[in-house]
Formats: structure tokens, sequence, C-alpha cells
């Protein structure tokens, strides 16, 4: 396990020590696969709003949403460094890995901070700079710091944090917040616990060594098993709402309840799995359709809306 105080901070001499990371490492920092969620999301919030926006500006407001989720990744690594040195899955990241300190990461995640928020607030409008540097708050300051350590249903509160890049978008365009942006807030926000739950399953062993109360290690597998199940459900239904609430078509209705079955067929499977699983390969299965159902939903979102506004400018009825 990688050890990192702030005596590393300066050399033999007392002379400070200049940092040895290079710009990769410091990309590392940012989550980048975390990071494509959050801007891909946000492009479909800004996209899917009524109304329009400078292609320049949505650019810039895209940019700037996306720096806000990397320094919210480099402040989580930064408090994180700790465990993050003895869990195998981030044993390799910057920090615990000796490549930057903490205080570098501190001050990168900071600095990233406050230039995304200001730089959104001005170009584009001061509700969406709110909404991100409130986004920046709940991740670093409610879920990592408090969250993640004091409970079980760290990850179902924590993952707010997650649900609002689209909301962040939409406000870019609007101004405003509506139904249909927290529908889509709703969806992520539904889907993050079934998607982190089976990550933990598989993951139990990491969690338990650095004593996160994450759910399978406080409450069990059955009753995690259970909940996994009921999420799925409840992220199921959350993707059929914006055919439900009129913004998008029968046709995105279709494939998004195909895509919830999916999703439920898989937590299922998961709830069939032994106790005590080894390989865990159900939880496993979860983990990755998960991840590509939000990305198919959210690319169908935006298909669809691209489809009606063509449809509509040609003189058809939808």
């Amino acid at each position: 396990m990688t050890v990192i105080d702030n005596h590393e901070a300066v050399g033999m001499e007392g002379a400070p020590r200049l940092s040895e990371a290079s710009a990769r490492d410091y990309f590392e920092l940012l989550k980048p696969r975390v990071m494509s969620l959050v801007v891909f999301t946000a492009f479909a919030g800004l996209v899917l709003a009524p109304g329009q926006i400078n292609p320049f500006i949505g650019f810039i407001a895209i940019l700037c949403i996306a720096v806000g989720a990397g320094a919210s990744g480099a402040l989580n690594m930064w408090y994180d460094a700790d465990i993050d040195a003895v869990m195998s899955r981030t044993a390799k990241r910057p920090i615990p890995a000796g490549k930057i300190l903490p205080q570098e990461a501190l001050a990168f995640g900071l600095t990233l901070s406050a230039f995304s928020v200001t730089i959104l607030g001005l170009a584009v409008n001061w509700l969406a700079a709110g909404l991100l540097a409130f986004t920046i708050f709940f991740y670093v300051a409610i879920y990592t710091m408090w969250l993640k350590r004091s409970t079980p249903q760290n990850i179902v509160i924590g993952g707010a944090a997650g649900a609002f890049p689209p909301m962040i978008g939409w406000a870019c365009v609007t101004g405003g917040v509506s139904l249909e942006s927290i529908v889509l807030f709703l969806i992520i926000f539904l889907w993050t616990p079934a998607h982190f739950w089976a990550l933990a399953l598989f993951k139990m062993g990491d969690y338990q060594a650095v004593g996160v109360p994450m759910m399978p290690n406080v409450c069990g597998e059955a009753t995690t098993k259970r909940q996994i199940v009921i999420y799925a459900a409840l992220t199921a239904l959350s993707g059929i709402c914006p055919t439900l609430l009129g913004f998008a078509s029968l046709g995105y209705g279709a494939f998004a309840a195909a895509m919830g079955l999916g999703f439920v067929w898989y937590s299922l499977g998961v709830l069939r799995m032994p106790e005590g699983d080894k390989r865990m390969l159900p939880a496993k299965k979860l983990f990755a359709f998960s991840i590509a159902y939000l990305f198919a939903i959210f690319s169908a979102l935006l298909a669809d809306h691209v489809i009606v506004q063509i449809w509509l400018k040609a003189g058809g009825i939808i």
C-alpha cells in the first residue's frame, strides 16, 4: 500500500518538491470514464430542452459541465486517497500511486471548480452555474465526506450528484427547471443504486477492508439483491416516463420499455445468484448492462428528438 504524507512535498533538504506528475496523471484525476457519462447526459439535456442556444455557447456550457465534473472527481480522489490505496479497484489512481500529492490534487480540484462555475455563469446563465456549483458541493461534501463512510444508503442519496447534469444542460438553454428535466434527473437517480450495488457485490472485500458501509457489507447479500430488483424496476418505469408525459414518441417508449425489461431481467439474475457466490457473474453482467442501459436511453431520447424535429420540419404529423 502506498502512503502519502504531507512531508513528501519537500525534498531531503527541505526544498519544495517539484511535481513529477504528467498531464495524463492529472487527466486521470478527472475520472474520465465518469466524466464521459456526465458530458453525454448534460448534452442530452441541452439538446432536448425547448428553445435555442448558440452553438458556441452550447459548447462552452458542455465544457464547463465537463470541467466541473472533473473537479468533483479530483476532490473525491483527494479526500479518498487513504481508502483508494487499499482497494484493488482504485490502488493505481494517481494519488495512492504516488504520482500526484494530495495537496496538488486539492488545489487542482478547487481551481477547476471555481473556473467551471464562474465561466458557466458569465457565459450562459447563473441558474445553470448555481446547479453546477451545488452538484460539486453535493458530490464532494455531502457524498464523499459524509454519506460514503457513514450509511449504507450512501449511493441512494449521493446518486443525486450524478443525476444533475441533464438538468444543468436543460437550464443552460431555458434558464429554468421543468418537469421534463426532473424526469431526466430521476432516470439517473433511480438507476444509480442498482448500478453501484451490483459493483459493491463483487467488490465486497474491498469495501470491507476500508470500512465503507456499502449495502452488501452492512445489510447482507440477500437484502442488497432485493433492493437491486426494486430499483431496477423503478428505473424501468422512469425510463418510459418521457413518453407518458408527452415529450418523447411511442417509438422511444417501446425501446425504453424493452431496455427496462432487460434491466429487470438482469437484476432477477442477481436475485437468483447463490449466497456467497465467489464469481458473481450475474452481478458483473448487471453492472455492464446498466452502463449500456443508461447510454442507450439517453441516445434514444436524442435520436427520437432529432427524428421528430426533422419530421415536423418536413410537414409530417406525429
